[in-house]
């Protein structure tokens, strides 16, 4: 009302005064508020619940409920488990995780209809203003339980990622890129970026899209790729299982 602003750590009335990192914290409010917290929230016009705040500190149960609060309702305890490991490395990186975030984590790990067969295992990549771009992919085959690495040069470094890829992922010679496209998830220098390719399985005809989200932008461009190869080589014969968000599922 007067127009001077709260700092966030002051008592009571602060921002901070009801928000919660710890896990067990967490955990706590979430079976019974009174355990952390001496007053309601919404004593002091900060609504009826604080907050849960999604950082390096935080818990299962805390990251749990969170998914359930974006609508993740229908993900199996192994999905929530590699999303949270996911979670807990890009918390060791980002300060605080917001929801876009966790929305991007999740889906990346359970976008793909099938399990994936292709693995990026790991990506080094040389360029720079006066040199060849070159990229030294290895990629792990659950088929074969085998780890190939292959290097490969190209006009920059997600090109040189790309045919480094192509040349381990087997029967890939009729899937073309068509669409490579990069953004920001939220905003600031720690941002996930965001990469969506768009290919096309000659074969059928059938268009597929790979998506994956890293605060390096080329191990995410280099993700997405494999995961749309995923898709278009495992349409080609299997079912797949439906998205926890979906209207079917539901």
């Amino acid at each position: 009302m007067t127009g001077m602003m709260v700092q966030p750590n002051k008592a009571i009335v602060g921002a901070n005064a009801f928000a919660h990192e710890s896990g067990i914290h967490q955990d706590g409010v979430l079976k019974n508020r009174a355990t952390y917290e001496i007053m309601s929230a919404e004593l002091v016009g900060l609504g009826n619940e604080g907050e849960l705040v999604l950082g390096k500190h935080s818990g299962r149960a805390a990251f749990k409920a969170r998914l359930i609060e974006l609508g993740y309702e229908g993900l199996s305890n192994d999905d929530v488990q590699r999303s949270f490991v996911r979670f807990k490395e890009l918390a060791d990186k980002k300060k605080e995780i917001t929801n876009l975030d966790i929305e991007s984590l999740v889906n990346d790990e359970i976008q793909l209809m099938n399990e994936d067969r292709y693995k990026l295992d790991s990506l080094q990549v040389f360029c720079g203003a006066t040199t060849t771009p070159t990229a030294t992919v290895t990629i792990f085959d659950e088929d074969t339980n085998v780890a190939v690495t292959k290097a490969a040069t190209g006009t920059g470094p997600v090109d040189a990622a790309y045919k480094g890829i192509t040349s381990i992922v087997q029967n890939c010679e009729d899937i073309e890129l068509l669409e490579y496209t990069v953004g920001s998830v939220t905003a600031g220098i720690d941002a996930l970026g965001e990469v969506t390719v768009r290919v096309r399985d000659k074969s059928s005809e059938r268009i597929h899209y790979g998506r994956s989200s890293n605060n390096d932008v080329l191990t995410a461009s280099a993700q997405a790729y494999i995961n749309a190869l995923n898709r278009a080589l495992a349409s080609r014969g299997s079912t797949g299982r439906m998205h926890p968000q979906s209207e079917q599922h539901r």
